[in-house]
């Protein structure tokens, strides 16, 4: 052998064949990774909003926080939980952070105590899921909210 590196002998451009196959793929699963991802993150953010649309128009009228027409300091629904739980958890739903999406359910099928029970023609089992997903989401964000003294 003569002063010159020897290479080792492969196909011309298999190599570069094979990266030029490779990189698409690549960028495909890159992309596709990506796109769950997002999906995911829009999908949850997506039950949080229809959860809150539909607390709005089907929980709110006895839940929220605010007066009632009655002239009472709460709404029936939030009054009827504060004088049940005596303080012990909070009256408004939004701030409970022991409802899960099971729990509500039974409440919600059932009816409890004042609370009367509603059919899944009035909500679906979706609807209720994306409840559950707005109340944990409203009860993290009361949470984390500094409280006033």
């Amino acid at each position: 052998m003569s002063g010159t590196a020897t290479r080792r002998t492969e196909p011309h451009g298999a190599r570069a064949t094979a990266r030029w196959l490779l990189r698409p793929m690549l960028r495909c699963g890159l992309a596709g990774a990506l796109f769950v991802a997002l999906t995911s993150v829009h999908a949850q953010t997506t039950a949080v909003e229809r959860g809150k649309a539909k607390f709005e128009h089907t929980c709110a009228p006895c839940h929220a926080a605010g007066p009632g027409d009655d002239g009472r300091a709460m709404l029936p629904g939030t009054d009827a939980l504060r004088i049940k739980y005596k303080g012990e958890l909070p009256a408004l739903i939004e701030q409970r952070t022991d409802l899960n999406a099971d729990a509500i359910k039974t409440f919600v099928r059932r009816g409890t105590w004042s609370m009367p029970p509603f059919r899944k023609t009035e909500v679906t089992d979706e609807d209720l899921a994306d409840i559950a997903a707005y109340i944990a989401d409203s009860a993290k964000r009361a949470a984390a909210a500094p409280r006033r003294r």
